[in-house]
């Protein structure tokens, strides 16, 4: 039985797949007592689920139950990411509140039924859905609260990183979120969480203060410094193996919303990254400096820098002088811009249902291999690749201080295919896995929000390093099945 019950009328009570209803604003009718749903298990085999007891979940919720034959349940059931949108749950739970999420993670244990937990929806390998399992869907748990005497944020579960941005933003705050604003706070946060001011603020998980988290057994749990301080240290960058959170709550920083900046192009070549790696050894924290490869107005590709400094303008612009100065300069300038606008720029080149996939890694320097391997295969014009620049404030945070172990890596390094036209995925695939088979013998573990189904259980035992066999200890305490392992997963051992 659940733990909490709510009347609600507006779903039906009639939940088969064969009685459609269940997700409309209709009376309630009686179910088919020898009606089942098909569903899928946490072992992947074929379950049936007495549509009776999906008929109660329903009525238990504050939010609302989709069923396939549904209206609305594909709305619901939508993932940013084109390659796996085409999956389909066989109930996607969409939560009102910790309640509901409680009661979705209560059913489906009973019942051994897989489970995948959408927040913004923007898993690249398109883990927060499945074909046949529950699909526990934040998307209304929205609320972004800002206390700004105390420099805080209480931030809903299913809240976007642009929500968060807005919120703070109005305050002349700031917490390190990312650069996709249609982006989940839930899952860019607890993979690491990293944006244009991490170098000067850190990483996401480092201003993480406080979690609420429902765990596999349906308890809910407050993870802080002061309360289950080792469930935070695990959520600090453990990704999530460890239960639903429903509310985050973030240290904010005092932040001038007009930053000085721009874009500035160059010619892709050995010279340019000669520089760059340069760059990334001079700039103070306050610098952001991140290259994106992509072909020019004439076809040719190019090395196009965003480049935003949190900081006192005429200081930025001295110490940014010499990307001005650099030959290889095609064009661009730097100015005062709206921090808010920077942060919705790449919304719309990341738009929701386009085929997308994406392998990435650490670097710790750009080495000459390094740089003859990208300029190689950048030039190729076959996958667009970016950096994300690290280092600063996130280098300065212990190894075993956060489950996120890479603390002294200079770069992310992203390369991806992006289309439009599914007959194109089998090529742009092997495009970025060649790329990518080139780099790894250079990478230093990889990015666990941009892991993908290429990356063995090896691969994520190697990425946590020192930091994995108390991830092992947390997920035998909290999820000792294995219930949320649609994920880079740590598997437990119990």
């Amino acid at each position: 039985m659940y733990r909490r019950t709510f009347c609600k009328t507006t779903l039906a009570a009639a939940v088969a797949a064969t009685i459609p209803g269940c997700g409309r604003d209709m009376a309630p009718a009686p179910a088919d007592a020898g009606s089942l749903i098909q569903a899928i298990s946490l072992a992947g085999e074929e379950l049936s689920i007495e549509a009776t007891a999906v008929s109660e979940l329903a009525d238990s919720l504050s939010g609302r139950l989709y069923l396939q034959a549904d209206e609305g349940y594909d709305a619901a059931k939508r993932v940013w990411n084109g390659m796996f949108d085409h999956k389909q749950p066989a109930m996607v739970v969409q939560c009102g509140g910790t309640d509901d999420v409680v009661n979705a993670i209560d059913f489906a244990r009973d019942r051994n039924l897989l489970v995948s937990v959408k927040g913004g929806g923007h898993s690249y390998p398109g883990k927060c859905t499945s074909d046949g399992g529950m699909m526990i869907d934040l998307s209304q748990m929205q609320t972004v609260d800002v206390d700004p005497d105390r420099m805080t944020a209480r931030v809903g579960g299913g809240a976007l990183l642009g929500h968060l941005d807005t919120a703070t933003l109005e305050h002349d705050l700031i917490t390190t979120t990312g650069t996709v604003s249609h982006t989940g706070v839930g899952g860019f946060t607890l993979g690491g969480g990293m944006g244009r001011t991490d170098r000067m603020t850190g990483l996401a998980i480092d201003n993480l203060l406080a979690a609420t988290v429902v765990t596999a057994s349906g308890d809910v749990v407050r993870a802080s410094e002061e309360e289950s301080a080792d469930l935070l240290w695990g959520l600090r960058g453990g990704g999530g193996n460890f239960g639903v959170v429903t509310e985050f709550v973030f240290r904010l920083h005092p932040f001038n919303p007009t930053v000085y900046g721009g874009d500035l192009v160059y010619a892709i070549d050995k010279d340019f990254l000669e520089f760059y790696a340069e760059l990334l050894d001079s700039v103070p924290d306050e610098a952001n400096i991140e290259p994106f490869f992509a072909p020019g107005d004439d076809g040719n590709m190019m090395a196009i820098v965003g480049v935003v400094w949190n900081g006192d303008h005429a200081a930025g612009a001295k110490a940014l002088a010499p990307m001005l100065e650099f030959p290889g300069l095609i064009g661009g300038e730097f100015g005062p811009m709206s921090y808010g606008v920077i942060q919705t720029q790449w919304d719309g080149l990341t738009a929701h249902g386009a085929q997308n996939y994406l392998k990435s890694g650490f670097l710790n320097e750009l080495t000459p291999e390094v740089i003859e391997i990208m300029v190689d295969f950048a030039k190729r014009g076959t996958t667009s690749s970016w950096f994300q620049h690290l280092g600063g404030a996130t280098a300065r945070v212990a190894q075993d201080a956060t489950a996120f172990a890479h603390r002294n890596v200079a770069l992310n390094f992203g390369i991806q295919y992006a289309s439009n036209d599914p007959a194109q995925n089998e090529t742009g695939v092997a495009a970025v896995r060649e790329f990518y088979a080139a780099l790894e013998p250079h990478f230093a573990g990889f990015y666990t929000n941009l892991h993908d189904d290429d990356n063995t259980e090896t691969k994520v035992w190697g990425n946590y390093g020192p930091n994995y066999p108390r991830l092992v200890e947390l997920k035998n305490q909290y999820d000792p099945t294995n219930l949320f392992r649609l994920n880079a997963n740590v598997k437990p051992t119990v």
